[in-house]
């Protein structure tokens, strides 16, 4: 991309290796992007350094109601409706995969010796709306990088790096380093070098205030260690792990229920002691160091991560042809999140578990003797629950 003058279109190239160093076990450079044109700041830091905290106070902010629409409140809402056809998103993917062959899986496989080298990236969304009407900018960026890694571990892969681009029509450096901050934090729970990024300031191009962030991760597993879905068979069962909320998927919907609800982001969440805006910001489970332990005991043959499309469209994506899942209602415990927005939205089941995690973030397809260990061992660090089996016969139900 050529670069204009600075009061066009700014593009900021920063070193930011120095602040997550690279795990023990890995002899990584930090990567130094120079700046490409010469302007007033960078964002350098250096990682023998905490970043250091904002000192300006940032008043939360409370969501702007619309007016309702008295004579639809008692439609039931839709992803399509509030905006998301996922229906048009899967046609796009199935078009690329004619031109791109191999497409589809939540990374990219790309061959490296005896290893393949495991790629993904993804943004956060609209929960980036959410963001800038709380004035919750401090986990945004763990979003950012779970959204990716996430992807990556399906297939095995230990994250090795990641890489951010963060763009704005005018600068804010307080707010850039809170987000900042988020990534570097979200790297630090995955093991993994922030090795460089991109700041691009782009006048008129956002509005004021507001900005958007995308995030490219690459990760690491043997050729003979692949978790490819291939022997998974008909009574095997699914173990799912529980999420913090909506992580990073539907609020394209969250919104649209806010604005029929007419309830304020700063309202406390009905049976909790949060307000509703900290349990929708609730930064995305990294499941990096959980799963990958879990894998190093063997008996897991395929991974998903629930996102967009919920367990109807993305544990399919796992199962070889033939095959599909029975998922057992009432086996985990749904957060009450979820049951707010449904009541709110009057959203139905099926459009539920198409749009949202329900709950549940990671689902494990595993051997019945595997499931055994994993939720035994469930019990102490971690959570975990078995929620269904593979069957015969494609699609997923629910029972």
């Amino acid at each position: 991309m050529p670069i204009t003058a600075f009061g066009a279109n700014t593009e900021l190239s920063r070193c930011v290796a120095g602040l997550i160093r690279p795990p023990s076990d890995q002899n990584l450079t930090p990567i130094q992007r120079s700046t490409r044109i010469n302007c007033a700041f960078d964002r350098v830091f250096n990682g023998s350094q905490p970043l250091r905290q904002s000192t300006r106070n940032h008043r939360r902010r409370v969501l702007s109601v619309l007016t309702k629409n008295s004579a639809n409140e008692s439609e039931s809402l839709t992803y399509k409706e509030a905006g998301v056809d996922i229906d048009a998103g899967s046609e796009l993917v199935r078009r690329i995969a004619k031109m791109a062959p191999g497409i589809g899986g939540f990374g990219g496989l790309f061959p490296l010796g005896d290893s393949y080298l495991v790629a993904g990236t993804d943004g956060v969304g609209t929960k980036l709306k959410l963001a800038f009407e709380s004035g919750i900018h401090e986990t945004i960026g763990i979003d950012l990088v779970a959204m990716s890694v996430n992807d990556i571990i399906t297939s095995g892969a230990k994250p090795l790096f990641f890489l951010d681009y963060f763009a704005t029509s005018h600068l804010d450096v307080d707010l850039a380093e809170k987000v900042i901050k988020g990534i570097v934090d979200g790297c630090q729970q995955s093991d993994c070098a922030l090795l460089g990024g991109e700041t691009a300031e782009m006048p008129d191009f956002y509005a004021d205030g507001e900005y958007d962030l995308s995030g490219f991760a690459v990760g690491i597993v043997k050729k003979d260690s692949v978790i490819d879905g291939r022997d998974i068979a008909a009574g095997d069962v699914l173990v799912g792990l529980p999420s913090s909320g909506i992580h990073s998927n539907g609020f394209s919907l969250v919104r649209r229920v806010l604005t029929r609800s007419g309830v304020s982001l700063e309202h406390k969440l009905p049976g909790e002691d949060v307000t509703l805006g900290e349990a929708l910001m609730a930064p995305t489970v990294i499941y990096v160091k959980q799963v990958l332990d879990l894998i190093s005991k063997g008996g897991i043959k395929g991974i998903a991560h629930i996102t967009g499309g919920g367990f109807t469209d993305n544990i399919p994506r796992v199962f070889p042809k033939g095959l599909g899942a029975v998922i057992h209602n009432n086996s985990w415990e749904v957060p009450s999140v979820f049951k707010w927005i449904q009541e709110a939205g009057r959203i139905e089941d099926a459009e539920m578990r198409r749009t949202f995690n329900m709950g549940i973030g990671m689902v494990l397809v595993v051997s019945k003797e595997a499931s055994y260990r994993i939720l035994e061992s469930g019990n102490g660090a971690y959570k975990a629950y078995r929620i269904g089996e593979v069957v015969s016969g494609e699609g997923v139900s629910y029972h």
